[in-house]
């Protein structure tokens, strides 16, 4: 008997088998894990077309990191004492490398420019610096060397001056961290030590390659606002 019943469950499984192999499989419908792929933004396009099928104006396309130009107009009566006033706001953020004053060049007037040098950017451990504008900047000045250095264009206009201001940011990318000891603990064959006690600390001059991160909107329009403040009506 148990072999007649062992018989019958086998015989029975195998049916079923065959039953099962002959019907494919018809799963529910299922969601796919991922959909059409979708067009890239690539920026505010400022044209119209024609009927001719031309285009009237130029695509526009905003490049990350880089800001718009940043215009103020002020007026000015006295020459001397409004670059003073110029001279000595950009002062207060950056150390200023060269400058040139409009001038009166038979009946034309030139244009002026102040260049700055570059700057490591404030920490929050430097509050009185004000290079570094708003949170996002000072803790990024923190944890990183970020440096910037900044542009100033006098443009004179009638009555006045017209100011282009633009600050560049820079990233520092170092091969190693600067003045890493790392393999220094190594046997000399000689018994004298260079000193370093002398040496000029700098977090600038032994970096050689830095990244541009664009300008920085932000300094560039707290500078035309203390201009303002002081030039302006």
């Amino acid at each position: 008997m148990d072999y007649l019943n062992t018989l019958r469950i086998a015989c029975t499984l195998w049916g079923t088998a065959m039953l099962v192999g002959c019907h494919p499989f018809q799963g529910g419908e299922t969601n796919p894990l991922f959909g059409p792929p979708q067009p890239i933004p690539m920026g505010d396009v400022v044209a119209t077309a024609t009927p001719n099928g031309g285009l009237v104006g130029q695509p526009q396309f905003v490049a990350p990191g880089r800001g718009q130009a940043n215009y103020l107009y002020v007026p000015v009566s006295n020459q001397d004492w409004a670059w003073e006033q110029i001279v000595d706001v950009v002062d207060d953020y950056f150390r200023i490398e060269r400058e040139n004053r409009v001038q009166l060049v038979g009946n034309i007037m030139t244009e002026g420019r102040i260049d700055t040098f570059p700057q490591v950017g404030a920490t929050w451990l430097e509050p009185h610096r004000p290079d570094s504008v708003g949170w996002d900047n000072r803790w990024e000045s923190t944890f990183q060397t970020i440096r910037r250095r900044g542009v100033l264009r006098i443009i004179p206009e009638q009555g006045g001056y017209l100011l282009d201001v633009a600050v560049y940011k820079e990233l520092e990318d170092l091969p190693r961290p600067e003045r890493s000891m790392a393999g220094a603990a190594t046997f000399r064959n000689d018994n004298s030590l260079r000193s370093r006690l002398g040496e000029e600390v700098s977090r600038t001059r032994f970096a050689a390659n830095w990244i541009p991160q664009g300008r920085d909107p932000f300094a560039e329009q707290q500078i035309l606002a203390d201009i303002q403040a002081r030039l302006g009506p």
